[in-house]
C-alpha cells in the first residue's frame, strides 16, 4: 500500500478536483504521458496549494525549541530514576535534537545522555557525548562530574583504547556509522548478480533475472543497495527493565524516527541531530554528512510540508535529487535495451525506466500526485537556488526540446522554465512507487527486554527502490529468500565484483553504508530457470483466487506463476482446510461456503456458523491474549499462564493447532512457562507454536528457523541435551538458507552445540 499524503492533503486535492472546470477535467483525463500529466497540473496549482500544505503541516512542526528540549531532558531524568537507561537515553536524544546548536539545553542532554550510557555499559559512546557536552557550553561549575565519569568509563576501556582517547581528549571521534556488518571473503562479490545469472529481456517479461548454470539452495543471487530509500515514522514501544520499587514496568512510546539513524537505519540511542531540524537524526556525523550531501540540504527547509506530502513523495523527491539533471536527461533519451549493453552500467536508467501504470491508476490518485508533485516543485523553487552538480554542461540541449515547459511564476530566477523535467521526473517515480517500492523488514524482538524468552516480529522500518532488486518478477511460489541489512558494511576479504548490474556510477568513491539487500536462493535451481520473488500473496498462506485478486489491484496483471497454474495445486487448495477451523459440534473442518459463512464439511453433520461469529469469537480470544502478553510484560507469568490455559481450553473447540493464533497463544505460554524457569513445558508449548508457524510460512521459512532456534535456546537453559542436538541441524540448514552461514544466530548455535558435545548431561 502506497504512503500517501496525509488524509487533509488527500481532502484538499480530491477538493480542487471538485472545483475544476469541466473542460479542465478532460483535458487532464486525455493526458496519458508523465510530462504532460505534470506540465498541465503545474499550471493549476497556485499559492492556495501552498498555503494550504503549511497549514495543515502547522501540526508537524520540526523547529528547534529549547522549551522542547528541556521537557524531554526532564522526563529523562524523571525515567533515569526508575533505572530505565534505555528509555532515558531516548528521552536525552531527543531533546539533543529539540536542542537549538547555541542553546545550553544541548549541553545539558549530551551530559544526562553520558550517564544513562554510562549505565548500559556503552563507554565508549559515553566518552563521546562527554566531549559533545564540553564543546557544546557546558556549565563550567558542573563540569567535575563529567571529568569523574570520563575517568570511570577509561577504568573499563582496554588499555589501547585508553590511550587513543587520551589522544582525542575534547574531540569526538564520532564520524563512523556505530553498526558493522561483515560480510565472508568466501562470497564471491559485494554488489550486483552473481555470475551464474544472466538478464533476459522479453515482451512478456520485461527485464527478469535467469540462471546460466545451476544454482545450490543458499547461494547468494543478488546483493543489491537501494537507489534511494525514506525511514517510515511509526510507533514502536520501548520497554526497559522494571526499577526497584516499581509495581508497574515503565513503557515509553517512541517511533523508529526516534530509535533509528536516519540514513543506514541501524539503531541507536545516541542519535547525532541535525543542525537545522529537530526530525533527522543519525548514528554517527559520517552519516549525517553523508545525508546532507545528497538530500537533507534540500528536504530540512521544507521540513514538516514534506512530511505531510508522505513518504512516497519523499522518496520520489530523492530518487530524482540523487539522479541530477544530467541523469535525468541522460534517461530520458535512453531506452533500458540500450543501456544493458552500455559498458558502465547506470542504475537510475533502471530506476527511470520501471512501469509506472498510469493507464491503471484512478484518476483520483494520479491528480492527488500529480498536484502533489506540483505543490513540492514550486516550494523547492523557492527553497533557494539549484545545486553547482546541477547546471547543465549542455542545457542547449534540453532548452530545445523543452521550449514548451511552463513558465515559473516568481521564486530563484535560476528555477528555468527548462527545469520542468525535473517535476516531471519526481512524478514519474511517485507513480512507480505504487508497483515497485519494496518494504524493508527487520525482526524486532517484543515482549520486555528482560524476558528469557523472547518473541520476534518483523516490521517494516523503510520504504526503498531498488535497481536491481526490480529486475525480479513474481511468483506466488519463489525461489528465493530476501534478507535485508543496515549499517556499514565491512568487506575485510575485499572479494572480487561480479559481473552484470554493478553499482558503480552514482556510487563511486562512498562507503558501503545504508542499507542492504541480499537474495539467496531458497531451493535449488536449475539452468535456465527464471530467478522470481514474492510480491506479497504467497501460495503457502493464500488460497488463488485470493492471490491473483491482490496481485492485480496492486501491481495489474492476472499471475499465472507455477503455484497459480498448477492443477494438482489446485485440487490440494479445495481438499485442504484453508480456513484453519473447527466444526463445534463434531470436530471436522470447517470450509468458507457461498454466503461468506461456513459449513462443515462432513456431509452427516453440515453444521453451519456465521463469519460474524466466528470474527467475534477470534476478536475475543485475541483481547485475553494480549491482556496476557500485558502481564508478563508486568512481570507476572503466573497469572498470565493461567488467563492462557483459559483462553487454550476455549480456543481449542474452534481452532486446528495449525492456526495462525493457536500458534501465538502456544508461543505466549511457552514465554510463560521460561519466566518460571519450566525450561520443559516452556519447550513442549513452543513445539506446538512451531507446528502454526509451519503451516503458514511452510517447513524451510525463515519464520520457522527463528522460531526452532528459540527451541534450541530453551532446550539449552533446560540441559535437554538429546532434544538441542536433534533440532540444531535443522535450524543450521533453514537459517543457512536465508541468512548464510556466517549470521549471528549460528554462531551461538555452534557455541550451544559445542557446549553440548563436551557436557556430561
Amino acid at each position: 500500500m502506497m504512503d500517501l499524503p496525509c488524509v487533509q492533503w488527500q481532502d484538499h486535492v480530491a477538493h480542487k478536483w471538485s472545483e475544476l472546470d469541466s473542460e479542465l477535467k478532460e483535458t487532464f483525463l486525455s493526458l496519458h504521458e508523465i510530462d504532460d500529466v505534470f506540465k498541465c497540473t503545474l499550471s493549476l496549482a497556485n499559492q492556495q496549494d501552498l498555503d494550504a500544505i503549511q497549514s495543515i503541516s502547522a501540526g508537524l512542526s520540526v523547529k528547534k525549541d529549547a522549551e522542547e528540549a528541556a521537557k524531554c531532558r526532564e522526563k529523562g531524568n524523571s525515567i533515569f530514576k526508575t533505572r530505565d537507561y534505555k528509555a532515558a537515553a531516548l528521552h536525552y536524544s531527543q531533546g539533543i535534537c529539540f536542542a537549538p546548536q547555541s542553546s545550553e539545553q544541548l549541553s545539558l542532554c549530551y551530559a544526562n545522555r553520558s550517564a544513562a550510557l554510562y549505565h548500559l555499559q556503552q563507554y565508549q559512546e559515553c566518552l563521546y557525548d562527554i566531549d559533545r557536552a564540553l564543546n557544546t557550553g557546558y556549565p563550567a561549575h558542573l563540569s567535575h562530574k563529567l571529568q569523574e565519569r570520563r575517568n570511570l568509563c577509561l577504568n573499563h576501556l582496554p588499555v589501547s583504547v585508553k590511550t587513543k582517547n587520551d589522544q582525542l581528549y575534547h574531540v569526538s571521534n564520532d564520524d563512523k556509522c556505530s553498526k558493522s556488518l561483515t560480510i565472508s571473503s568466501s562470497e564471491t562479490f559485494r554488489f550486483g548478480i552473481c555470475p551464474q545469472v544472466s538478464v533476459g529481456c522479453s515482451k512478456e517479461k520485461g527485464c527478469h533475472l535467469v540462471a546460466l548454470q545451476s544454482i545450490t539452495a543458499g547461494e547468494v543471487i543478488l546483493r543489491d543497495r537501494p537507489f534511494s530509500w525514506v525511514l517510515i515514522p511509526g510507533v514502536e514501544k520501548v520497554k526497559g527493565k522494571r526499577g526497584q520499587g516499581q509495581d508497574i514496568q515503565r513503557k515509553t512510546v517512541f517511533g523508529t524516527e526516534h530509535k533509528r539513524c536516519h540514513w543506514c537505519l541501524t539503531e541507536t540511542l545516541c542519535a547525532v541531530p541535525c543542525k537545522g531540524c529537530s526530525f533527522s537524526r543519525y548514528c554517527s556525523v559520517s552519516c549525517q554528512q553523508e545525508a546532507w550531501e545528497e538530500h537533507h540540504h534540500w528536504e530540512c527547509p521544507l521540513g514538516a510540508e514534506l512530511a505531510a506530502m508522505g513518504v512516497m513523495a519523499q522518496l520520489a523527491l530523492r530518487v530524482t535529487l540523487k539522479a541530477g539533471i544530467e541523469n535525468i536527461h541522460r534517461a530520458r533519451q535512453t531506452i533500458r535495451d540500450e543501456q544493458k549493453k552500455s559498458d558502465q552500467y547506470n542504475p537510475y536508467m533502471t530506476v527511470f525506466h520501471l512501469m509506472q501504470h498510469t493507464e491503471h491508476q484512478s484518476i483520483s490518485l494520479r491528480f492527488m500526485c500529480a498536484l502533489t508533485v506540483a505543490a513540492l516543485y514550486l516550494k523547492l523553487s523557492k527553497a533557494g537556488p539549484l545545486p553547482t552538480s546541477w547546471k547543465l554542461s549542455d542545457a542547449s540541449s534540453i532548452t530545445s526540446q523543452s521550449s514548451d515547459g511552463p513558465k515559473k511564476k516568481g521564486g530563484d530566477t535560476e528555477w528555468s522554465s527548462e527545469l520542468w523535467i525535473v517535476g516531471s521526473a519526481v512524478l514519474r517515480h511517485m507513480l512507480q512507487l505504487r508497483c515497485n517500492a519494496q518494504a524493508v523488514v527487520t525482526l524486532q524482538a517484543t515482549g520486555s527486554e528482560n524476558a528469557r524468552v523472547q518473541s520476534m516480529e518483523e516490521i517494516r522500518v523503510a520504504t526503498a527502490m531498488f535497481a536491481t532488486l526490480s529486475l525480479l518478477n513474481h511468483s506466488c511460489r519463489p525461489n528465493t529468500s530476501l534478507v535485508f541489512s543496515t549499517g556499514t558494511i565491512d568487506d575485510p576479504g575485499a572479494p572480487q565484483e561480479s559481473v552484470g548490474f554493478n553499482q558503480h556510477l552514482l556510487e563511486e568513491g562512498r562507503p558501503d553504508r545504508g542499507v542492504t539487500v541480499t537474495v539467496r536462493a531458497a531451493r535449488d535451481i536449475a539452468a535456465g530457470e527464471e530467478i522470481l520473488h514474492c510480491y506479497g500473496p504467497n501460495s503457502n498462506r493464500m488460497g488463488t483466487e485470493e492471490r491473483q485478486r491482490l496481485l492485480q489491484e496492486q501491481y495489474y496483471f492476472l499471475c499465472e506463476c507455477e503455484a497459480c497454474t498448477d492443477q494438482e495445486e489446485e485440487i490440494k487448495e479445495s481438499s485442504r482446510n484453508e480456513s484453519g477451523l473447527l466444526c463445534t459440534k463434531c470436530k471436522g473442518a470447517l470450509k468458507k461456503n457461498k454466503r461468506g459463512g461456513f459449513t462443515c464439511s462432513l456431509l452427516s453433520c453440515a453444521h453451519q456458523i456465521s463469519s460474524s461469529e466466528v470474527n467475534h469469537e477470534l476478536q475475543e480470544f485475541r483481547v485475553a491474549l494480549e491482556k496476557a502478553v500485558a502481564l508478563m510484560e508486568k512481570e507476572n507469568p503466573v497469572e498470565a499462564l493461567h488467563l492462557l490455559k483459559k483462553i487454550s481450553s476455549q480456543s481449542g473447540l474452534l481452532l486446528r493447532d495449525s492456526h495462525p493464533l493457536q500458534g501465538e497463544l502456544a508461543d505466549a505460554t511457552a514465554r510463560a512457562y521460561a519466566s518460571l524457569g519450566d525450561w520443559k513445558n516452556a519447550a513442549t508449548h513452543l513445539e506446538q507454536s512451531a507446528v502454526a508457524i509451519s503451516s503458514q510460512y511452510g517447513k524451510d521459512s525463515f519464520e520457522l528457523g527463528q522460531q526452532l532456534f528459540k527451541l534450541v535456546q530453551l532446550h539449552f537453559n533446560g540441559g535437554a541435551r538429546g532434544p538441542a542436538l536433534s533440532v540444531i541441524p535443522k535450524v543450521r540448514r533453514i537459517l543457512s538458507l536465508h541468512c548464510g552461514p556466517h549470521c549471528p544466530e549460528l554462531q551461538e548455535l555452534n557455541a550451544m552445540e559445542e557446549c553440548f558435545q563436551g557436557s556430561t548431561f
